[in-house]
């Protein structure tokens, strides 16, 4: 009798109770069923509006290939890409290649030659196809229709190219040249230029030197107080080595007396202000003639631990003892 007692007091339940049980068990029901049942249905919405969007995508990449190649006559694939990128609104390819510039006839330079420029392998295949196949550069517009040369490198490489007069180049002059068949003599573009009495005006009028290049350049000059080699132009800031190389040509030194430091009485504030020196070198070697007394000679200063062999070699020409 105990029992049943018990057991009606735990499981009878009133009318409000029983609702409220049977509420709790639907709500549960709902919670484990409906994300099911949002799932099964989610997956073709996404997957149709994720098939729309590739496909918009893929729509625009190919135009922007035909768009390329009609303006440019170039396709630009995976061996293109990682080295220039094309902006399509400006038509233009920016990047920065990595080569030397030197004068070259693009008839017989060498495959090594076209590398040490900066031209691409495939690029220099093409080119080097061409040459077998019997073609013949016979003015330096001629190297830019080449297949896969960019805008950018052929403006980097023009002014360097000098074609040799050949008899086929003299047939094809008397072909297209009514009057004058003699052959052409190379002759610089731009002035040449004394690094260190040009001013200003000089220097912008090089290519790739607008006014602020050319101020700094003055600027770094003045705090350096002369060069006493051309190179030295090239460690302007802001200044691109591949614009330095393609103004070097026209820069002369024919006066490389700079002006000097006196190690034996010159105080941390003055030596610091050379562009070589700064404090970093300045302040151990006034420490170490302090300690050891006035140099004897302007090699004396490899004493000092701060100044390397490579650091003596690029001072030295500003130092003197007196």
């Amino acid at each position: 009798m105990a029992w049943k007692e018990l057991l009606s007091d735990y499981f009878t339940f009133t009318r409000k109770e029983r609702i409220g049980v049977v509420g709790i068990v639907l709500f549960i029901v709902s919670i484990f069923f409906l994300p099911k049942a949002f799932i099964r249905n989610t997956p073709a919405k996404a997957s149709a509006a994720d098939t729309s969007w590739i496909v918009a995508m893929k729509k625009l990449e190919t135009t922007d290939t035909i768009n390329n190649y009609q303006q440019t006559g170039q396709h630009l694939d995976d061996n293109n890409s990682n080295y220039y990128q094309y902006d399509r609104t400006k038509n233009k390819y920016y990047g920065e290649p990595q080569g030397e510039l030197f004068y070259f006839d693009p008839n017989t330079i060498s495959a090594e030659g076209w590398k040490k420029l900066g031209l691409r392998e495939k690029t220099i295949g093409t080119i080097l196809n061409y040459l077998n196949k019997g073609g013949k550069f016979r003015k330096p517009e001629d190297v830019q229709r080449i297949y896969g040369l960019f805008p950018n490198e052929y403006e980097r490489i023009a002014p360097y190219i000098k074609i040799e007069s050949t008899g086929d180049n003299k047939n094809y002059a008397e072909n297209n040249t009514p009057t004058n068949t003699s052959p052409k003599t190379y002759t610089p573009r731009y002035a040449i230029v004394d690094v260190n009495i040009a001013d200003t005006t000089a220097f912008i009028a090089l290519p790739g030197i607008g006014s602020k290049l050319a101020a700094r350049i003055i600027n770094f000059r003045d705090k350096l107080g002369g060069f006493y080699s051309i190179n030295q132009v090239g460690e302007t800031f802001g200044l691109p080595d591949s614009t330095f190389q393609k103004i070097k040509q026209y820069l002369k030194l024919e006066n490389g007396s700079v002006r000097k430091i006196n190690i034996n009485t010159s105080t941390v504030d003055e030596m610091k202000t050379h562009p070589y020196i700064k404090y970093s070198l300045a302040n151990p070697i006034i420490a170490y003639r302090n300690q050891h007394g006035s140099f004897t000679k302007v090699e004396d200063v490899k004493k000092v631990m701060a100044v390397t062999d490579e650091v003596y070699n690029k001072i030295a020409p500003y130092l003197i003892v007196q």
